[in-house]
């Protein structure tokens, strides 16, 4: 097998515009659904702060706390087609669509039902 390219070569360069420019977008569409999750008494941990690890994927942990136990829900904003953006259950990938990013709102409903039948299974 011979050398491997850097992945930024195989795109042409254009992964890295996208990467560099869409990071801002993804925080900003993160903090408006930390914002709304606060709102209604959970917890956020923010996993995209500079010093933290700037080239990662930016992320939101979303926990939900009860007496004998705890989960836990990351979300991930990424771009859709037609230049729009979309939360997403960031384990899931693809199939973990949750809210388009301009429903906050409905995002943040989606996020709260997930949450209570994590921690509450029988009330789906």
């Amino acid at each position: 097998m011979g050398p491997l390219r850097p992945l930024i070569v195989q795109a042409g360069g254009r992964l890295l515009w996208r990467t560099r420019s869409g990071r801002a977008t993804a925080i900003r569409h993160l903090e408006l659904l930390a914002a709304a999750i606060e709102a209604r008494g959970y917890r956020c941990v923010r996993h995209y702060q500079a010093d933290d690890f700037p080239t990662w994927r930016p992320l939101l942990w979303i926990l939900a706390f009860s007496p004998d136990d705890h989960v836990r829900l990351t979300v991930s904003a990424r771009a859709t087609p037609g230049r729009t953006w979309a939360y997403y259950e960031a384990g899931r990938g693809r199939r973990g669509y949750l809210s388009p990013c301009d429903d906050t709102d409905r995002a943040a409903d989606h996020v709260d039902r997930l949450l209570k039948h994590r921690m509450f299974p029988s009330t789906w």
